[in-house]
């Protein structure tokens, strides 16, 4: 029988700040166990709660850049619940007013092509603490210094259809709030986190059927994977005449598989009500007004600019905005003068594999382009650019016409270098020759590569051409 899947999820994003929600600790991550602590996030009697105002526009900013409204009046509640790492024994939430509600999020669907996930809500909350459950054999031990750091849950509607659809969401998402400056969405970091909710049904079906989370999954891929499996577990329920009970799971990444943690819990069950140490937060419309206003090129905008501007394909503008810091460098290379499609293969080859090992840049954009520059010139072959890139990588003061140089790469076009290398291959491969001559011209592209291979990148590809066109020739 074929099933539906319908999923919703609900994103944690620690927000930008130097400081905790509602006191003054700060944010700072990997620094000793409960050293960023005080009376307030301690819940400690008598300390009260302080909005953080840089809190609250970004994640007002957030809201924004996903097309939401913000609210003018929004409320905090304490949503009550009982873990070791909650020290008040309550969560400062937002509940029935959150700070913004119904925007989008225009992904790319791998089975669907183009749409749209609508976003239910996203409001304000603080977060708990860290169990830490291998610093003292068979014993836990409590963290505290992310109690009380500030996050932006953002609740999406029931739109995604597939688990692959889930992380294409997921990949768009972390997009627009980089982009925005609302965080960094490391998930090293613990700065975003996600809750996946999925359900299956009948094709045609409307209603929602019996739905389960899977809690605190940690990269994209498991939120795929997670999904998939628990996906596969309550269809093979649904198709035995099992039961598929509301609960709370959690995703063992190394064996694949969800496990039970708990029965679900309702809205009801966390008893919300409002923070009576917390006045409604109120925003003035010309103050929203200024941060839409603030907001900066998006990726979705900045990507047709890419397609406009420079005339790159959209394949290629898609991946350089994945990241923005690649799309700034790339904008950067074709200031620096490199023709812009030639910096993109650039950018998304050796560029991306640095970035993606180091998280930055260590060849600048100017010296990569007077490296492609080198390139464009006939100076040093595509191949040998590639090595000179690696030793810029490990020189950064290094120029790029030295290390040509000093590698000895710099393209041969002595006539009489490229013939002796030409008849060298010639002589090695006369098979290939006896093809070639009987009519095998794309034969033409392998003596090329053998050339290249045996002069070590260094002949000139345009004068080797010519060279092996005569000797061919020859009979």
């Amino acid at each position: 029988m074929a099933w539906e899947t319908v999923i919703g999820l609900e994103v944690h994003v620690q927000l930008r700040t130097r400081t905790k929600m509602f006191c003054g600790c700060r944010t700072t991550f990997g620094d000793p166990p409960n050293t960023h602590v005080c009376p307030t996030c301690l819940g400690l009697p008598g300390a009260l709660p302080l909005p953080n105002a840089e809190a609250v526009r970004l994640a007002a900013r957030g809201a924004l850049a996903l097309g939401c409204t913000v609210h003018e009046i929004s409320v905090f509640a304490r949503k009550n619940y009982f873990y070791p790492d909650l020290p008040k024994g309550y969560q400062i939430s937002q509940f029935d007013q959150p700070l913004a509600t119904r925007g989008r999020v225009a992904f790319e669907s791998p089975e669907r092509g183009r749409i749209e996930a609508g976003i239910t809500r996203l409001h304000l909350e603080e977060d708990a603490g860290k169990l830490l459950h291998d610093r003292f054999p068979g014993k836990t031990a409590v963290d505290l210094n992310r109690a009380g750091t500030p996050l932006a849950e953002i609740v999406s509607e029931p739109d995604i259809r597939s688990p692959a659809e889930a992380r294409a969401y997921l990949t768009t998402l972390r997009q627009v709030l980089v982009y925005a400056g609302v965080s960094d969405c490391s998930m090293e970091q613990g700065s975003l986190r996600v809750d996946a909710n999925i359900s299956i049904r009948p094709p045609g079906e409307t209603a929602l059927g019996t739905k389960t989370e899977v809690k605190n999954l940690n990269s994209f891929a498991n939120v795929e994977r997670a999904l998939e499996a628990e996906r596969t577990r309550q269809i093979g329920l649904a198709e035995t005449g099992g039961r598929i009970a509301q609960v709370t799971l959690l995703f063992d990444a190394g064996a694949g598989e969800v496990r039970e943690l708990r029965s679900k819990e309702e809205s009801h069950d966390y008893r919300y009500f409002p923070d009576p140490d917390l006045p409604p937060l109120v925003l003035a419309p010309g103050w929203i007004a200024e941060q839409q206003a603030a907001l900066p090129e998006l990726p979705e905008a900045r990507r047709a600019r890419l397609e406009a501007d420079y005339g790159i394909p959209a394949y290629d503008a898609l991946v350089l905005t994945g990241e923005m810091d690649l799309a700034n460098y790339f904008e950067s290379v074709v200031a620096a003068g490199v023709e812009a499609k030639m910096a993109a293969n650039w950018v998304m080859g050796d560029v991306m594999s640095s970035f993606n090992e180091t998280g930055g840049f260590p060849v600048g954009a100017p010296r990569l382009a007077a490296l492609v520059t080198l390139v464009r010139d006939g100076v040093v072959s595509h191949q040998a650019a590639r090595r000179i890139y690696a030793e810029l990588a490990q020189h950064p003061d290094q120029d790029p016409r030295a290390a040509a140089d000093r590698l000895g790469l710099v393209q041969v076009r002595d006539q009489g270098a490229l013939s002796a290398w030409v008849d060298e291959v010639l002589t090695a491969h006369p098979g290939e020759v006896a093809r070639y001559r009987s009519g095998e011209a794309k034969l033409m592209g392998f003596f090329v590569g053998q050339v290249m291979k045996r002069s070590q990148g260094k002949a000139d590809p345009k004068g080797v051409q010519p060279v092996l066109h005569e000797r061919l020739s020859r009979r």
